[in-house]
């Protein structure tokens, strides 16, 4: 069973050209320093929602919204993924999943048996800086690799982000990410915010005028990069 903390019933903003739902599933395998949803990543807290109150939710929302976006916490952790996916489609909803990337055997089987219409993977940093930016020294690369490759094929529509925290993102991690991410579809770096949950307050986001230069040469290796969260 899904342990899930949170559910913002409508959303312009989470999955790109739909109005969608978003449920927040509670524990993660990465303590990332400037996560913005630290309270619920530790999976410790009892869960708000049942699943059955998610659907009831959602049947009564048809015609209404259009998908819904499942995020953390880090959903993939959960074997039961899959079947809960399963009856939200059946209500009708196209799905965005949000994942850091680190259950690849998960993400396959969510797109070989087309779970998911969408997926955003965050990229936290270069793979030289990957364990400090997750908060994980010792993390283990390899299924983050696989699953940027598994994107990559384009079995489904996929962006990959990066949250532009000062500390993990400078010129050479920039370079190294757009090299380990060439020819992918999509990629945005989000503006970093201090919100109530993070837990390393002393942290900084890049400027704008930076994430502006970074773009120039993101572009050379990546279809389409944007900015997001940044005025």
């Amino acid at each position: 069973m899904l342990n899930i903390q949170g559910l913002q019933k409508t959303t312009l903003l989470d999955y790109p050209g739909c109005v969608a739902a978003t449920v927040f599933v509670g524990g993660c395998n990465m303590r990332c320093p400037f996560c913005h949803n630290m309270n619920i990543v530790t999976g410790a807290a009892e869960p708000l929602f049942s699943e059955a109150d998610i659907l009831d939710f959602l049947s009564k929302r048809a015609g209404l919204l259009d998908g819904v976006c499942i995020t953390g916490g880090e959903p993939t952790l959960y074997k039961d993924l899959p079947g809960f996916i399963g009856k939200i489609r059946d209500l009708g909803y196209k799905v965005k999943l949000d994942t850091n990337g680190t259950n690849i055997n998960m993400l396959t089987y969510l797109i070989e048996n087309q779970l998911v219409d969408y997926v955003a993977m965050d990229i936290k940093s270069s793979f030289a800086r990957y364990g400090s930016a997750c908060g994980i020294g010792d993390i283990d690369l390899a299924p983050i690799k696989l699953s940027i490759d598994l994107l990559k094929k384009g079995l489904v529509d996929y962006e990959f982000r990066t949250t532009a925290v000062e500390e993990f993102l400078d010129q050479k991690a920039v370079s190294d990410i757009g090299a380990a991410l060439k020819g992918a579809r999509r990629y945005f770096l989000q503006g970093y915010v201090l919100s109530e949950f993070v837990p390393n307050r002393t942290l900084h986001a890049v400027p704008k005028e930076k994430l502006l230069q970074y773009l120039q040469e993101l572009s050379s290796y990546i279809d389409q990069v944007d900015i997001r969260g940044i005025d």
